[in-house]
């Protein structure tokens, strides 16, 4: 049964003009003292999450984006702070970008949010899709079998840091630790000061092709899945192929069962208002994340039209209702959305988490109206029944 809620905030500033007629994704540039607008956006969408009851709000580590999309380089150090703005929500790293850390100051990074916030800070880890991002930093992005081969090893050493009371790793990208001398002896062996107090550490990871090399990694050392609302028209294959690589991996999952499903939302008196309201967030949405390969099924024809000013239909760029048909976004009434919800809960029966997120652009008024509308209007249905 769905009985946890979080939303997944990406980090975007409020853009002023918004949709198909407003200023082109890769036009837009703020004032560094506006791009930090964010760090007081965050506190309060975490406020209100906190006093309605969510559970988790996810916030994603990006670098450089001057356009104002997703403007958090640190989530780990926002989540410390988050945490001490509020007395129950978790912070989610949704996700660090493993390979523009070294594996170890990531661990240690973890390990200090976890002590600090007696445990709010939830960990994730992801490979990135921002070219500009990862290979600035140093690491493989265009390269996608390198960039998973060194996500796999980090991921590795990071494991064994957190669960082992010393630990040493040889390996393609990283020998750990280096073979030198050390107040009179050689060094075999290095722990991890301090490691997590809460072990196992929980771990997510995103779920978006949900190949089985992947699927099959995040089994082996016991990570949970986020289907974001971009991959949701994917979401039944993705759902399937998590519980057949749990089984590979000897534990019987039932559907939907670690993982946490994704839908865009927007609540609303009306189907028609809905679609109304959302239409300019949702086309903002599609400017960002086209180009990146975030807005499954789109032809490289609209593409090219949604990277310019109007002209969408035309072109035929799908709009926010052909996603509303397959369940990856949502607009219209509370007790509409509960009966998505339940139906979601039919035919997944182990799926306890969801994550309902607004839109890339959606104002701060309207995201903190919407989630306390979510808080007081729907959720309750879920999270006030019995276990």
């Amino acid at each position: 049964m769905i009985t946890k809620f979080s939303n997944v905030y990406a980090g975007h500033v409020d853009l002023g003009d918004m949709g198909q007629l407003a200023t082109p994704a890769n036009e837009r540039r703020y004032s560094n003292e506006y791009l930090a607008t964010v760090f007081a956006k965050s506190e309060a969408i975490a406020r209100v999450m906190d006093e309605y009851g969510f559970a988790t709000l996810w916030l994603a580590e990006h670098h450089f984006q001057h356009e104002g999309y997703e403007c958090i380089p640190n989530i780990m150090m926002v989540g410390v702070h988050l945490a001490h703005l509020t007395s129950r929500l978790r912070i989610g790293c949704g996700f660090n970008i493993a390979p523009m850390w070294h594996p170890l100051r990531l661990a240690e990074d973890f390990a200090t949010a976890d002590i600090l916030t007696k445990g709010r800070v939830v960990f994730g880890v992801g490979r990135g899709y921002h070219t500009r991002e990862v290979e600035t930093f140093g690491a493989p992005m265009l390269d996608a079998d390198a960039n998973r081969d060194l996500f796999e090893e980090q991921v590795d050493i990071v494991m064994k840091a957190f669960n082992s009371e010393s630990f040493s790793h040889q390996g393609k990208h990283y020998t750990l630790p280096p073979a030198v001398p050390y107040r009179g002896y050689e060094l075999k062996e290095i722990t991890l000061v301090p490691r997590p107090l809460r072990r196992p550490v929980e771990c997510w990871q995103p779920v978006v092709s949900a190949g089985a090399r992947g699927l099959d990694f995040m089994m082996k050392h016991r990570i949970k899945g986020l289907i974001g609302g971009g991959a949701a028209t994917m979401a039944e294959k993705s759902i399937f192929a998590f519980r057949d690589a749990a089984e590979r991996a000897g534990l019987d999952y039932k559907l939907g069962e670690g993982l946490s499903l994704g839908i865009f939302y927007h609540l609303a008196d009306s189907r028609e208002r809905g679609v109304r309201e959302i239409t300019p967030w949702y086309e903002e949405h599609v400017k960002m994340f086209g180009p990146l390969g975030f807005v499954p099924g789109i032809t490289p024809s609209q593409l090219d039209a949604s990277t310019k000013r109007g002209g969408w239909g035309a072109a035929g760029v799908p709009t926010v209702e052909d996603y509303m048909k397959v369940g990856a976004w949502f607009a219209g009434p509370p007790e509409e959305l509960i009966a998505y919800l339940h139906s979601l809960e039919e035919r997944f029966p182990g799926l306890e988490h969801v994550h309902l997120s607004n839109s890339m652009g959606t104002p701060q008024a309207a995201m903190v109206e919407q989630l306390a509308r979510l808080g007081k209007e729907v959720m309750p249905e879920f999270t006030g029944r019995p276990a």
